[in-house]
């Protein structure tokens, strides 16, 4: 059963109670919080503090509880390692422990308060070149990470959609398990990858669109939200953008030092991320707005060839 309008905004109060509490309990000044963002998650500043709160609010299954709290772990350290090579990140507040913080059933993070540039629009073209630049640098990085784990959900959605029929329709399910059931061998590790894909290297990558995960600042962009950080091909992070992107990208990799893309990686990636897009799904009790958002894909992924 979809959450109400009511339970929604309870769950928002909820939340934001979470982080102002939890702030106050590591000592931070919380006067007048302010709420940023609300859709996956709600992003709260606790002014007047310079430190900004994102609480989770839909979440895969199988990422509560420890889960939840070892990927947010992997982001802040992931984060906090790009910040000392001097790369333009949103980065962990430097005023309370790099830690998740658990309160109130909620697990959350704390970073640091930047000024945003409403001014500036998006270019998600363009700012591919801006994953070259950030692959290059996270060609080096040391921390253990699991792979593809954004693709990893895609069997967790699977079976929350059967045990809730009626969120996509029976032929849709049915196409998705026939899709996975191609896709899923050659993506379930980096073994299997690799196999399939000789030559063709992983590493650690952004795992959520870095060119849409970018915050326009006063002071220029900073790359954010690494909530997926993952070892896995670099075209993963490419998928969605099309040839044009996709040359962008290899123009800036080329001078960065970093390997063109793989085509026919590409053509995986973009696959297995049109399945996830659609097993996503299995989140609309959670978040009913979703299947709006969700539907023009679902539409366009129906009319696709695998």
């Amino acid at each position: 059963m979809n959450l109400t309008p009511a339970e929604l905004a309870a769950r928002k109060a909820r939340a934001v109670d979470a982080a102002v509490g939890a702030g106050r309990a590591l000592g931070l000044s919380v006067t007048a919080p302010k709420v940023l963002h609300d859709v996956f998650s709600v992003v709260v500043h606790l002014a007047p503090s310079p430190v900004v709160v994102r609480v989770p609010l839909v979440l895969p299954p199988g990422f509560e509880g420890a889960a939840q709290e070892a990927r947010q772990a992997r982001e802040l350290s992931a984060v906090a390692w790009l910040a000392e090579r001097g790369l333009p990140v949103v980065r962990p507040s430097p005023l309370v422990p790099r830690e998740p913080v658990r309160r109130d059933g909620f697990s959350m993070t704390f970073w640091e308060h930047v000024e945003v540039d409403a001014s500036r629009e998006p270019d998600y073209l363009a700012e591919a070149a801006l994953a070259a630049d950030l692959h290059a640098v996270l060609r080096d990085y040391p921390g253990e990470l699991p792979f593809l784990s954004p693709v990893a959900t895609v069997p967790l959605f699977l079976a929350s959609l059967e045990e809730h029929p009626g969120l996509l329709a029976p032929a849709d399910l049915e196409r998705a398990r026939g899709e996975w059931a191609v896709l899923g061998p050659m993506l379930s590790s980096r073994e299997a990858f690799e196999r399939a894909f000789p030559g063709v290297g992983v590493q650690a990558i952004h795992g959520d669109a870095p060119s849409y995960n970018i915050l326009r600042t006063r002071s220029g962009v900073r790359y954010a939200d690494f909530e997926d950080v993952t070892l896995g091909p670099v075209e993963w992070d490419l998928a969605f953008l099309g040839p044009e992107g996709a040359s962008i990208y290899d123009a800036a990799a080329a001078k960065a030092g970093v390997r063109p893309l793989d085509p026919s990686v590409l053509r995986v990636m973009d696959a297995v991320g049109m399945l996830r897009n659609v097993v996503c799904y299995a989140l609309v009790p959670q978040l009913p707005m979703l299947a709006e958002a969700l539907a023009p894909g679902l539409e366009k992924w129906r009319t696709m060839p695998l």
